[in-house]
């Protein structure tokens, strides 16, 4: 009877792995007739204190107006409310035009001790290029779809590194900067978009037909600190978790040659 229920076990998690491998399967054709989908993201209610945290390495070259402390850009809004850094996609779309996502975003630079895009999307079996622009030491560590940990030690230096698994990367540096943070969506089709401070978002050339769309937003709270080293120093260090992503859906019907709405409305709730 264990046996048997083992076997049903393993049969049950092969089935769901040919499934997730369908849902991931992505084909591109000629749209001739595609509909746009627009909208925005706002933030409804009070707007919660920015969270900083204290330079405590390398101010010269990461705080060079003395600033004291760094804004985590972990919740972004804007004068009219807009949220920056959502990222809104099309969920299982399992057809359509070809990968054209922004090259920006999938380009990483190390400014002012700082990740430059705080968002990037790179689309799988591509390279994601990175350099540093910083005068110090850096250290991408990668934790998720792509583990690697890269060091910096000279400026302007583009490292590449092909991402081959799709799914959320979460990076941190592991040189002492412990301020350091970014998202990283590896991702199998061209319907991903990533919001500034206005909240908009804009998909074009959408095969008509009705659609789950996705917005989805880093987790703004700081869930608890861990323990670190830093690579050049061996000192242990301090560095901030942050709590879950917050992912909001709804229903768009997208019809030919025409042009939809759909917008998302979010908050500390």
């Amino acid at each position: 009877m264990f046996k048997g229920l083992v076997i049903a076990l393993l049969i049950l998690s092969i089935i769901r792995a040919e499934k997730c491998v369908a849902q991931n399967d992505y084909h591109v054709i000629s749209v001739t007739n595609g509909g746009t989908i627009s909208g925005t993201v706002k933030w409804s209610g009070a707007v919660p204190r920015a969270m900083t945290f204290p330079v405590t390495k390398d101010p010269e070259i990461c705080d060079p107006d003395s600033h004291k402390r760094v804004d985590l850009e972990r919740l972004i809004i804007g004068p009219d409310g807009g949220v920056a850094n959502t990222v809104v996609y099309l969920k299982n779309i399992s057809s359509g035009k070809a990968m054209d996502l922004p090259e920006q975003r999938r380009f990483l630079d190390q400014k002012h001790c700082r990740y430059e895009p705080h968002i990037l999307l790179v689309p799988k079996d591509t390279d994601l290029q990175m350099k540093s622009s910083d005068a110090t030491l850096h250290t991408i560590h990668m934790e998720g779809a792509a583990t690697y940990n890269l060091p910096f030690p000279f400026p302007n230096q583009v490292i590449s590194r092909n991402m081959q698994k799709l799914g959320l990367v979460t990076l941190k540096c592991n040189g002492g900067h412990v301020w350091m943070n970014a998202e990283l969506m590896i991702v199998s089709h061209p319907y991903y978009a990533v919001t500034m401070q206005d909240g908009r978002f804009e998909l074009t050339n959408v095969p008509p037909g009705t659609y789950e769309i996705v917005a989805w937003h880093e987790g703004w709270g700081v869930a608890k600190h861990e323990s670190s080293i830093d690579v050049l120093t061996q000192n242990k260090v301090e560095r901030p978790l942050f709590t879950e992503p917050k992912i909001w859906e709804k229903k768009v019907v997208v019809s030919p040659n025409d042009s939809t709405t759909a917008n998302f409305t979010i908050s500390e709730k």
